[in-house]
């Protein structure tokens, strides 16, 4: 074999940023415009990275955790294009156990809203950088 641009290779790359980095696109704003992100922490993993270039400039997130058992930390960092938005979703999360940048979501500019959705917080962002920390308690 003398190529490694074959569709298999990119399939899994497409699933490791949409998974592992989080970043997808939103189906109603194509092309960057609206981002979702949603990373997913498991497999062993105890953090990841993943940045992608749009035509609105760079879209990136980082996710480490922090701690473990149920004293565990989930802290995630994304940067947002300008003129550009994002859903990011934080799973297993209440809103209460929710910062961004060391306080309350509704304290923050750049979030637009935030909301529970089943066991999962939703949070509307526009364009900029933002660091979001999930404490759980003991």
């Amino acid at each position: 074999m003398n190529s490694f641009n074959h569709y298999a290779f990119g399939a899994v790359g497409d699933w490791m940023y949409q998974n592992i980095g989080g970043i997808d696109l939103d189906p109603g704003a194509p092309g960057y415009r609206r981002s979702r992100i949603a990373p997913r922490p498991g497999a062993g993993l105890t953090s990841a990275s993943a940045s992608l270039e749009t035509v609105y400039g760079k879209l990136s997130t980082a996710w480490k955790l922090d701690g473990g058992g149920a004293g565990q930390r989930f802290v995630l960092d994304v940067t947002i294009p300008a003129n550009t938005s994002a859903e990011i979703t934080l799973w297993d999360a209440r809103l209460d156990q929710v910062r961004e940048a060391g306080v309350p979501l509704d304290s923050r500019d750049g979030v637009r809203a935030a909301h529970q959705r089943g066991p999962d917080v939703v949070v509307d962002v526009g364009s900029g950088s933002y660091s979001f920390a999930v404490s759980r308690p003991r």
